[in-house]
């Protein structure tokens, strides 16, 4: 090691003898897990003095041996900067008499939270995170919502950065916001239906989510309304598309439950729509005059759709909607009055199709070798206006309204990437790379036309295969100041996530 190269540190060993499952094993960093982790947790300061020495140790070893890279550091931070347009809003969802809408404003981290006439006129600022952030080390705000009758505004916050959340709700009409703060939650929460009452998820002390609780939704007495006894599930609260049910949804990544409350008795008990069954994933939302449910049942390997009575959930009473296509895995589904959009995948690529209440069915496809389409829905159930939007490797996000009637497209905004970015400067191509089973896995590779493809150029793979989650051919600025400067990007849809179907997880 020449001199001046910096060191770095060396962990102490203390060795740990453990017995579990009739092995025994020797931990030497033990000591790094703070016997008071979960106090950790709720506040940082208090983390054992070893154990944050080591940690600052190890950081100033990184920064001590990135320095030389500080110039290359700035020079990629200045183009990545330059390929985001600060000064954005999404487009405005609407709902009853308002529209929606986040902003960001140029030189703030922290989005703000606004809302306006559904016609037109001026906007109201319901919730700046950046004040909220203001004086704090860490603040992410990880929801928010408004009530069902525009009175109110909940958001959460985590201030640690440890995810433990705490929520909030807002008088839109005085403008305060309300004391007694909701403590120790994951952060998801759902008012119900009539807007009196808003539902959320406990955080245990060990990070997991056991129980809903609810509570007046401008503050009161906190009632338990749901606990799950099974620490391997994850539990959340939401409401169905039409408004007609509070759903508290458990689940992990094989069995699955979903409980009801009707809406209009949000104090009531919940009832499982169809009790878990080990091996049976279920959700399920109300369609108006029924309950639809996607489902892995009866072998449906890739999920199939299934229709029940409003009185009778139970499996019993399924009959099939949308049947079982093994290699077609439907992802996910959104209702409004009349029809379903849901979302399908397949070799690694989405595609969006419509049904209307007759079983007429249309898609929404994309002829390219690797996109990503991903179906937003709509914030209100009496409309025929879906929202989804498109990108790809090469092609920023655009979003469109899609009327399901008329089949009319409405392009509402294309992502600016304000440094420029020209998508004729990129190719974009789908590979199958066979591996020692004779399975293909489909890999998305990027790269600028005139990047060489004779080996000579350095690659990049990336692969993330796990809980099912797959990873979709998207577009990504940051990757650009690496395939700009002659690099091949490679996205390898490996198994374990569900880019091929669920059985490619499994």
């Amino acid at each position: 090691m020449s001199q001046g190269t910096p060191v770095p540190p060396v962990a102490k060993k203390i060795p740990v003898r453990i017995e579990q499952l009739g092995r025994v094993r020797t931990d030497d960093y033990q000591w790094m897990k703070d016997e008071n982790w979960q106090t950790v947790l709720r506040d940082p300061t208090v983390i054992k003095a070893d154990v944050k020495e080591h940690l600052l140790a190890e950081n100033a070893y990184r920064e001590a041996m990135m320095a030389s890279t500080l110039p290359l550091q700035a020079a990629m931070f200045e183009e990545m900067k330059g390929r985001i347009k600060e000064a954005d809003s999404s487009v405005p969802s609407p709902d009853g008499a308002w529209a929606y809408f986040v902003e960001y404003r140029t030189g703030e981290q922290h989005p703000r939270y606004m809302r306006q006439p559904r016609g037109g006129g001026e906007a109201q600022l319901l919730l700046d995170a950046n004040a909220l952030a203001e004086g704090k080390a860490y603040s992410e705000v990880s929801a928010a919502d408004h009530s069902p009758d525009h009175a109110l505004f909940a958001f959460s916050e985590d201030a640690q950065g440890s995810e433990v959340h705490q929520i909030f709700v807002k008088d839109l009409a005085t403008g305060e916001v309300l004391p007694d703060p909701i403590g120790s939650a994951i952060g998801d929460f759902a008012f119900s239906p009539d807007s009196q009452w808003i539902f959320w998820t406990n955080r245990d002390d060990n990070g997991r989510p056991d129980r809903i609780f609810r509570r007046p939704a401008s503050g009161g007495e906190t009632t338990l309304v749901y606990q799950e006894d099974d620490d391997g599930m994850f539990i959340s609260v939401g409401r169905t598309a039409d408004d007609a049910f509070i759903l508290i949804t458990i689940g992990n990544q094989e069995t699955s439950e979903v409980r009801v409350i009707p809406a209009e008795t949000p104090t009531a008990t919940p009832v499982a729509l169809e009790p878990r069954h080990v091996g049976r994933l279920y959700e399920a939302d109300h369609w108006g005059d029924r309950w639809v449910i996607r489902t892995n049942a009866d072998e449906s390997i890739d999920f199939k759709i299934v229709e029940a009575p409003t009185a009778s959930p139970g499996k019993a009473h399924w009959t099939d909607l949308i049947p079982h296509t093994s290699g077609r895995y439907i992802e996910g589904m959104a209702l409004v009055k009349d029809y379903i959009g849901r979302q399908e995948r397949a070799d690694a690529n989405t595609k969006i199709v419509i049904r209307d209440r007759s079983g007429a069915e249309h898609e929404i496809a994309v002829d390219e070798p690797a996109y990503s389409l991903s179906l937003a829905g709509a914030s209100e159930f009496d409309t025929t206006i879906m929202r989804y939007g498109y990108n790809s490797p090469s092609t920023p996000t655009s979003t469109y309204d899609y009327d399901l009637a008329t089949r009319e497209r409405t392009l509402r905004k294309v992502q600016e990437v304000p440094s420029g970015h020209d998508p004729a400067d990129y190719v974009v191509e789908r590979l199958n790379a066979p591996a020692p089973d004779g399975e293909l896995v489909p890999v998305t590779v990027l790269r600028r036309k005139d990047t060489p493809v004779d080996g000579s150029a350095p690659v990049l793979l990336y692969g993330y295969g796990s809980y099912g989650s797959p990873i979709p051919a998207g577009f990504s600025t940051n990757r650009l100041s690496l395939v700009d400067r002659g690099w091949i990007y490679a996205i390898a849809h490996v198994r374990g996530g569900s880019d091929k179907g669920w059985n490619w997880f499994r």
